[in-house]
């Protein structure tokens, strides 16, 4: 069960990262969800390397998204997304 619980949440994360770096066109939703779930673990490990820390599920969410977005930003300099 929680392994369907993390694919959902992790395809609502890449989908919301998605729209906001402007790639949604190009993506499907196997990829939202592999870029929600390895951007989210990537924006964690990120804002406790700066010491910052997410408490509360809005702040959480905030970070989640964040490192899907920069994973997708690397991604775009990579030349996997236009």
């Amino acid at each position: 069960m929680n392994w369907i619980i993390t694919l959902v949440v992790g395809g609502v994360i890449g989908w919301l990262a998605s729209i906001l770096m402007k790639t949604n066109a190009q993506m499907g939703i196997i990829s939202n969800v592999v870029v929600g779930i390895i951007g989210s673990s990537l924006g964690f490990w990120a804002a406790g390397a700066l010491g910052i820390a997410a408490y509360g599920a809005i702040a959480q969410w905030a970070v989640a998204v964040a490192g899907a977005a920069l994973l997708i930003f690397i991604l775009k300099a990579l030349g996997i997304f236009k």
